[in-house]
Formats: structure tokens, sequence, C-alpha cells
């Protein structure tokens, strides 16, 4: 039987955490995420909107074999109650991977003891506690909990006085305003999130102990300087070893080599094996999991991989990630020089494999290093060209109804369908089952939705490839089987037979053809604010209908244009971008700023952000993890910004000499070495204060006085 906390695992995006408390699995208040005792161990499962799953089972440095042995046996079952699909990772207090990291953008706090010293995340508004904290790191910021002693201080850094009622930010004389601001956050955390609000905040530079201090921690002795956050320069971490994993009778494993050093081969992989790829330069095990190996062995890998980890006397806290046959992640599919992903459809899913440091200058530069480690979602391809057969049906009151044929293509944002698409693949039938979900749906279209496509799979034998589509997030493929028609996406309202409600009187349509040459055409708000240069839109209202044609439109999303229009009726008006009439800009309320930047609504991969300081005494590159803020824009550092077809190099106020010179280096190593071979592209240098609208259009609600406010006094 499953556990009954696996009943709400996934059934919403986000983050979940469990503790285990005498051997079961207790689930972790959200206001208590990113804390962790370091006697315990986790799981953690993160859910995006696709939806695709991420398990992660952290282990507290003082935690017991037997509940790390139990939290590995929760992951593996976990990952089985989710069908199978999840990427597992196994954590290690202070190795933690960067995707594990940015799921706390403030950082995370280690605290001492566990579940079996009585210790609980409960929000207790102790005004009593005593405790000093130690924080580390620039753009991972960890939070450990140490001896309360000056024994415990170095000028480097940055700590936390917490006496319950009064937290004090005590800041090391050479550490810096980004650091401090940094600090900053996890001590108002503290207060907001453990004390709800009912302790004091104060800041302390060295030197400035208060009397209160002094008295907790005694006469303060001279404060040593800290050690380095330096990580020393790896090997290519294109190097791997690949070998077959085999589980005897007994429960052993036998990793037989296949293969000594990457790049290898898809066909290396056989469907009915489990294998282990071996990226010890980088510190990285992959098991992956064959979808027709047998179920013995697929339970078995994080075990494997654990085993494997001994054999070779690797440090315990290598990282290992267990992938599932057709949800491989980037970094692991470079390894392979022909790698064709079959069901690369199944949804957006994420793939974050990000955080390495490459060093230049002293140590030789590997630019190959920060394209490794990919923190972008896994590109997603054509199974086929579409033309397949489709099967469409409307999810109506627990049933499904069949769609008209003529009516193939348009989907209304209150109602669910289920579309069937079958094909021939190597001889054998195959199949797709996408479960698209409109955004003004109801609650019981939905459950429905979830219990018809099991119905639906169980009658085609249990074989497809089952695909949950969001209104919006449409896979290329979809959208390509509806030929030379666009894909129509409505606001609201149904296809149901008088069911549909009436809509405005004003109408516009955003239409884009994708790079597999599938169009869609989405209604969106009517207002000139949601027009793009790149792409046409039709616009229409009472007694009239524009086309309106982008400088960087195509003729293919005209002619779907034309389409859109003969489905809403009345005499089209083409107008070109620059030339639009009175009328015009009357029917959508008024002129107003619209996107005009090809290269943010052309993204072919997301953006990528790192961090060039010569903090440590060398000047390396470090990607920052999770999504993007202006936050991490540190002012006396150099950031790189990857878009794709142009690379910025924004300069930080405080960015000293070193910095400033090697940072172009960086930038022109980063794009020569890209394995994709996208070729020279623009390197643009902007200063902090002066950012251009395609630089800070990148950054969500970016404020323009924020660089006035680093300060933590």
């Amino acid at each position: 039987m499953a556990h009954k906390e696996f009943q709400i695992a996934g059934k919403k995006p986000g983050l979940q955490v469990w503790r285990l408390e005498k051997m079961d699995l207790k689930p972790v208040p959200s206001e208590a995420y990113g804390y962790f005792f370091t006697g315990d161990s986790y799981i953690l499962l993160y859910t995006t909107k696709a939806p695709s799953y991420y398990i992660h089972m952290w282990l507290g440095s003082e935690s017991s074999a037997d509940e790390q042995g139990a939290a590995a046996i929760f992951a593996t079952q976990m990952d089985e109650f989710l069908g199978g699909g999840p990427q597992q990772f196994r954590e290690v207090q202070g190795y933690e991977s960067n995707r594990f990291m940015g799921y706390f953008k403030n950082g995370v706090q280690y605290k001492k003891g566990g579940a079996a010293s009585g210790f609980k995340h409960v929000k207790t508004n102790d005004v009593t506690a005593k405790r000093l904290l130690h924080l580390k790191g620039r753009r991972i910021i960890r939070a450990t909990e140490v001896e309360m002693s000056w024994d415990s201080f170095n000028n480097n850094d940055c700590f936390i006085i917490d006496l319950g009622k009064d937290i004090y930010q005590w800041c090391g004389s050479k550490c810096n305003r980004y650091e401090r601001l940094k600090s900053t956050t996890v001590a108002i955390g503290i207060r907001d999130n453990e004390r709800s609000g009912r302790s004091d905040l104060h800041m302390v530079d060295e030197g400035d102990e208060s009397d209160e201090i002094i008295e907790v921690l005694g006469p303060k002795p001279d404060i040593p300087d800290g050690s380095k956050d330096d990580e020393a320069d790896r090997a290519s971490k294109r190097t791997a070893t690949l070998y077959m994993v085999i589980s005897d009778a007994t429960g052993s494993m036998k990793a037989t080599l296949v293969s000594e050093a990457s790049p290898f081969k898809q066909a290396d992989l056989l469907l009915t094996e489990c294998y282990l790829l071996d990226n010890q330069a980088d510190k990285k095990l992959f098991v992956w999991k064959g979808p027709s190996a047998n179920a013995a062995e697929r339970n078995a890998a994080m075990n494997a991989a654990q085993q494997y980890i001994k054999q070779k006397n690797y440090p315990m806290h290598t990282q290992i990630q267990i992938l599932p046959g057709g949800g491989e992640s980037t970094l692991f599919k470079q390894f392979f020089c022909d790698w064709k992903a079959k069901y690369d459809t199944t949804g957006p899913g994420e793939a974050y494999t990000i955080g390495s440091i490459a060093v230049v200058e002293q140590i030789p530069f590997d630019a190959t290093a920060l394209h490794n480690n990919q923190a972008m979602a896994a590109q997603h391809n054509m199974v086929d060209d579409g033309s397949g057969e489709v099967k469409i049906w409307r999810v109506e009151e627990g049933e499904k109804v069949a769609v008209e044929q003529s009516s193939y293509g348009q989907f209304f944002g209150g109602d669910c369908y289920l579309i069937l698409y079958s094909y021939s693949l190597g001889g054998r039938r195959q199949h797709i089952i996408y479960i698209w979900q409109g955004l003004k749906c109801s609650q019981g279209e939905l459950t429905a939705s979830a219990f018809l496509t099991v119905t639906l799979d169980d009658e085609m034998g249990g074989t497809p490839v089952q695909v949950r589509v969001t209104q919006g997030q449409e896979p290329a493929h979809l959208v390509s089987l509806f030929k030379e028609k666009p894909m129509m996406l409505f606001l609201g309202g149904t296809s149901r037979k008088g069911g549909q409600s009436q809509p405005g009187s004003t109408r516009l349509f955003h239409i884009r053809r994708s790079t597999t040459g599938a169009t869609r055409a989405v209604e969106v708000e009517p207002s000139a604010a949601f027009l793009n240069t790149n792409d046409v839109f039709v616009l229409k209202s009472e007694g009239s209908a524009f086309m309106w044609r982008g400088l960087g439109s195509t003729e293919e999303e005209e002619a779907a244009a034309k389409y859109v229009a003969d489905y809403l009726g009345g005499s089209l008006k083409e107008v070109k971008e620059g030339g639009e009439p009175a009328a015009f800009w009357s029917a959508l309320g008024g002129k107003k700023e619209y996107q005009t930047s090809k290269s943010l609504q052309n993204m072919v991969k997301p953006p990528r952000l790192f961090g060039c300081s010569n903090k440590t005494g060398r000047l390396i590159a470090e990607e920052v993890p999770g999504e993007l803020t202006q936050m991490d824009l540190a002012p006396d550092d150099i950031m790189l910004l990857d878009t794709w077809d142009q690379i910025f190099l924004w300069i930080g106020k405080d960015a000293n000499d070193v910095e400033k010179k090697g940072a172009p280096k960086i930038a022109t190593d980063y794009v020569s070495s890209d394995p994709s071979g996208r070729g020279p592209i623009p390197v643009t240098t902007i200063k902090q204060g002066s950012e251009p609208p395609t630089f800070t259009g990148w950054f969500q609600a970016w404020d323009p006085k924020m660089g006035d406010n680093w300060k933590c006094d």
C-alpha cells in the first residue's frame, strides 16, 4: 500500500518537504522550508506545471544510517507512486546540487539536533532562543549553527547572533556589501518566519559590538581571517565512464564496463537494462533506468549508486541523480554524441543541472565548464511530423464527448480535452494522449480528465505516452497536429452545444509560428500592450477587423491570420506596424508601449546568469541558481547574462580592475566553446545604473532605484 503522504504528493506545482521521524514521513510546514536539522533526513518533491517531478533525498551530517536507508526507500516508493518518471537526487549536507539550492533563493539554514532529540519544525515564537549562525556563500547561502563562542568567528564572513528577542547580524571587517545584504535576508527570515516579527533586528559591524553581545560571548579577542570559498579547478566535465548495472540473486550490484570514456552512443543503452554513468570529475553519478528493465533493478537504482560509491571509495557527498528512460536531463544527454529523445514532447519539464566554477588567469580557463552545467529547460523534439491519426474528446459531465472534426484545433479556456494521437514508428503502432486543460475549466472537469485519461490508457493497452498540457503551454508537436490550420486558443468560453458564452465586443488574437512550422493563434486581452513586433495580430471589434503585421512577422503567420479572420467574420483590413489608423488604436483603448525587442520574444533557450568574481584570489565564473532576479546582480562583481543571441556583461559599481579586465575573456571563451555551435554573437557591455530595456526586460519587475539601496544601515 502507498504511504498516506503520497496521496498529496505532486498534486499541485511547487515544493513539498517531509522529515523522517521514527522511520516515518512527517510533513514539514511551509514556513519552515529551508531549515534542516543536521541529525535528520528529509524527502523533498518539486512539481512543475507540466507536471514533471524531482525527488530529493537530503541527508544531514549527523543523521543515522538507519534513517538514511529509510529515506532511500521512501524516495524509491514515491518515484514508483508517481509512475517511475521523476528524477531523483541524493543530497548531502553542505554539498547540495544547485537545483536543490535553487528552491531556496534566500539560502538554507542548518540547525543542530533532530527529531530524535525532540526538535520540531514549528513556529514557536521562542524569544528565549540562543544560537550562533555562520553564513557562507555569495550566490548560494548556507547558514550553519556553530558553537556560541568567539572562536567560531572570522572577519571574512557574516554571522547571526540569535538571542531570541534580539537578533544581531554581525558583519566581519572584510565582508562586502553584497554579502551583508544576503545575510540580511536570512536575519529577516528568522525574525518574520520563526518569531512572527516579535524580535528586534540589529546590524553590527566588527568592532561595534554592543554590551549585550559581549555579555553573551565574553571579552572579544582578535578575530582571524576566514578561509577562502575557493573550489579547485576540475578536469574536463565531459569525461565520463559508462557501466551496465546488474543485480544478482542476493541483491548485490555488479557494474560491467560498457565504455571507458565519453562521448557515448545512445545505442549503448538497452531499454531492458539499467546503467550507471560515472562523471566523477564533477563529483556526479547518473543512474539511467531503462523503461523495460525489471522492476527490482529499477527500484534498486539508488542503492546501486550508493554501493558503487563505496566500492570506488568516492566521497560520500558525491551527488547521485536517478533518471527514467525518456526523462533524461540535459547534462546527462550531453555525454552522448547522437542523442535523439523519443519522448521529448512529454511536457515542458525543466532539467536544471547548474552550478560549476570555471577558473581563468592563474589556472587555465575551461570554457566548456559553463556549458556542461546548463540551467535551462530540456528542448523538446518532434516524434514525427504530426501526420498521424487524431481523435479529440471534450470532457463533459464526467464523460468524454467526441468533438466534430470541423472544430479540431479550436480549444476553449472553459473546457478540458483529450487528444489521442496515433502514429507508426519502426513498424509499431505508438500512441500519445494529450490532456489539454483550459485555464477557466472547473475543478470537476480537471478531476474527470485525469480519470478518463486512465480509462483511455487502459483501453489502449497501457502503452500510450501521457502528456498533461495547461492552456498556453502547448508543446510543438501538439500544435503541429492541425496541419495548415493554426491551433486556436480562446481565453474562455466552451464548445459545448448551447453552453457558449457571449464573447466581448473587442477581441485580439496573437499569432505566432514556431520553429517547427506549426502556428498558434492565442486570444489575449484587447490592449496595445500585448502587441509584439515579431508577430501578427487579428483585432476584431464592432464593425471592423484588422490584421496587424509586425515588422518581424512571416507570410505563414499572415496566412494563419486570414484563417482566424474567416472564423471571426467580417471584412479584414491589413495594417503594417508603423502605419496604424486611428480606429485601430481606438479599438485597443489607445496606443501603449509594447514589445519591440526581437531577442526577448524569440527566446531559443532560457537565459543564464553568471557572476564573475576574484574574491577568492582567482577570477572565477559561477552560475546563479534558480529564477533570475535583480537581487542576483552583485554590485561588486561582473555579471554575464546569456540570452542566447547575445551576451551582456554587466559591470557592478564596485567591481575591481581585475574583474573588469578578465570578464570579457570569459565571455569570448564561453561563446567560442559552446558545443551548440551558435557561432559569434554580440557581446554588450553595460554599467550598473545605465541598463537598457533589452537587459532589464529579462528581470521581472525591474526596479531602477535598487542600486541606490545596497546598504545595511
